[in-house]
């Protein structure tokens, strides 16, 4: 007779959990996995009743939201990721081309080759002026909206100018100080050191990844441009 593995209630919910979580991430736009957690766990729980006790070190970590809310990607979009990575990875390329004089670094899903659907660009910038910033985008031509976003580094608060630009994908620009380019942040989903990339590692990448796409754009064969790349 063979033994059945009963999986604890206490587990079960925690994968429901990292589900609805991801879920609401994707299909309902809550941006933190914080808030997703807080809100699917209170769901979830609410139907489960109150005989459960659900502690809040029991709840899954940002990374298992992350690989669940991936894997929810997948299933819905398939080969449709890859091709808007693609996109978005040559996209970025020429918004950094653009933005030299500011050094900018690529982090986030466009860097990791973790896109979906709702994904935007996440670039670095460095300047001791954003009112050099702001001529710059200007002179491009380019639209933008600019906020100031505190953020808690180092157990203290620290305020941070962030710029949003429409293109054929949204692209969001954060401004450090020139010194800041040396100090290492890490990720909220995995506590891991957040890797930058240049623009020449950025194309590295579309080279390595993206061999026959990126060849074949160089060559002129994309359809009269960029945004034809994806639609």
């Amino acid at each position: 007779m063979k033994s059945t593995i009963r999986v604890p209630r206490e587990a079960q919910l925690r994968t429901r959990i990292t589900q609805e979580a991801a879920r609401l991430m994707y299909e309902e736009g809550v941006k933190e996995y914080f808030v997703a957690k807080r809100m699917a766990s209170k769901r979830l729980l609410g139907q489960a009743g109150n005989k459960l006790r659900f502690r809040p070190q029991d709840l899954p970590s940002n990374g298992e939201i992350r690989d669940a809310l991936l894997l929810h990607a997948d299933l819905v979009e398939g080969e449709e990721r890859t091709e808007r990575l693609f996109a978005m990875r040559v996209v970025a390329l020429r918004v950094m081309r653009q933005l030299a004089p500011f050094q900018p670094a690529i982090i986030g899903s466009v860097a990791t080759g973790h896109v979906r659907r709702g994904s935007d660009i996440d670039l670095h910038v460095f300047t001791e002026s954003p009112e050099e910033l702001e001529i710059f985008l200007e002179d491009l031509g380019w639209d933008y909206q600019s906020e100031e976003v505190t953020i808690r580094k180092n157990g203290t608060f620290q305020d941070y100018l962030h710029y949003y630009i429409e293109d054929d994908f949204p692209i969001e620009l954060t401004v450090y100080e020139p010194r800041e380019k040396r100090i290492q942040q890490r990720s909220s989903t995995d506590g891991k050191p957040i890797k930058r990339l240049s623009a020449d590692a950025l194309e590295e990448r579309l080279l390595t990844e993206h061999t026959e796409a990126w060849l074949d754009y160089l060559a002129g064969n994309h359809g009269g441009g960029h945004q034809k790349l994806f639609e």
